[in-house]
């Protein structure tokens, strides 16, 4: 990247490396310029497509269904919740960081019984005091787990969350907001009612649609959990299933350009190929960074390749903001920290970007320290 000129994307807008909203391609922008009517049989079709392959995703054997929603991701978790787990159950939570903490949350706001399990948010949930928590409490009927939390991004044991609640005979939902696509999950390797995802995260989509993918066995019985209309899972279900029609007005354009970027998430080869570009992002961002002195927060066995918490410098001459503030003046724009057990910054991999984008950010981010006067101690110095 020549240091004179500020990078920006195909469209003139920086590059985003956060953990969504992304930069999506220019094809899947183009595919939002256009109208549809929410009752016509183009757009119909289109959502029918979107519906049938992102059931496919999790290898369900046709007993999975893919239940759409409007809005955020943290809707659908929230409608995924108040329809999975009925007035009477209980949810064990396993929490660490900002999004399992949002689970616990909703679940107070639902009236639903529940019990936290925390640890660090620089540890991955625990599977053996699962184990022991799901032995001492016979009324645990659902255990929530993040598969990736984006607080750190670090990657939580999913396999054996899942073979625990399995064993224990409880049901397992599943916040994979941050990794489905990217990180397998499949139902034929293991066991989930339900796992909630978006629009606008590594299937490279824009925001303003969230997905439940639930066992249409457990969702058959569902019918009047909800304390809500608009995010009850089970109508939405019920309607698509009797009209292939959305029960409000859907995000037309939106689920126009997310059929666009399913098709791009094909043609890259699916789950193995983008997981593949995602995680050549990801070391490129690591070792540079390491080069100029940034700490990671995570070890390498922890970190999933979808973004990356970096310590706060010790400088007296680095102020996140003004650092922040000048990577976006030359086209990148990164993201503040979410830690409560440290000052720290994030830095995404996800997205419409490769290797040149990735490279282009470090030679900004050393500018940036240059400019500020700030000189980082490389770990290998």
């Amino acid at each position: 990247m020549s240091t004179n000129s500020v990078s920006l994307s195909p469209t003139g807008d920086p590059w985003l490396l956060t953990p969504g909203p992304l930069t999506t391609s220019p094809e899947v922008k183009q595919a939002m310029l256009h109208d549809f009517g929410s009752r016509d049989h183009d757009f119909i079709n289109v959502n029918r497509r979107v519906r049938e392959e992102l059931a496919a995703l999790v290898d369900g054997n046709g007993a999975y269904t893919c239940v759409p929603l409007q809005g955020s991701g943290t809707f659908v978790v929230e409608a995924m919740l108040g329809t999975l787990v009925p007035p009477g159950g209980k949810a064990l939570v396993l929490v660490n960081g900002a999004y399992g903490q949002r689970i616990a949350k909703i679940l107070d706001y639902h009236g639903r019984a529940k019990v936290v399990q925390e640890c660090p948010e620089n540890e991955p949930v625990d599977s053996q005091r699962l184990a022991q928590a799901l032995a001492d409490d016979a009324d645990i009927t659902h255990v929530v787990a993040v598969h990736c939390e984006t607080t750190t991004g670090i990657l939580n044991p999913l396999k054996e969350v899942a073979d625990t609640v399995a064993a224990a005979g409880r049901k397992l939902l599943i916040d994979a907001m941050s990794a489905f696509g990217v990180i397998e999950l499949k139902a034929s390797d293991l066991q989930f009612d339900a796992v909630a995802a978006s629009s606008n995260k590594c299937l490279q989509g824009t925001p303003g649609m969230g997905f439940c993918i639930a066992r249409k066995g457990a969702l058959e019985t569902c019918e009047g959990n909800s304390p809500s209309l608009s995010l009850d899972l089970y109508d939405q279900w019920m309607a698509m299933e009797k009209s292939a029609q959305w029960r409000f007005t859907p995000p037309v354009q939106v689920i126009a350009a997310f059929g666009k970027a399913l098709e791009e998430y094909q043609a890259e080869g699916g789950q193995p190929g983008r997981l593949a570009r995602y995680r050549e992002n990801c070391r490129i961002l690591i070792d540079g960074m390491e080069r100029m002195g940034f700490q990671p927060l995570l070890p390498e066995n922890l970190q999933a390749p979808i973004i990356v918490t970096f310590m706060m410098p010790d400088n007296p001459k680095f102020e996140f903001q003004a650092f922040y503030d000048s990577l976006k003046d030359k086209g990148f724009v990164i993201y503040p920290g979410k830690l409560t057990i440290a000052d720290t910054f994030r830095i995404g991999c996800i997205g419409a970007l490769g290797r040149e984008q990735m490279e282009a950010a470090l030679d900004a981010i050393q500018l940036t320290l240059d400019e500020m006067g700030v000189a980082l101690l490389s770990p290998a110095a």
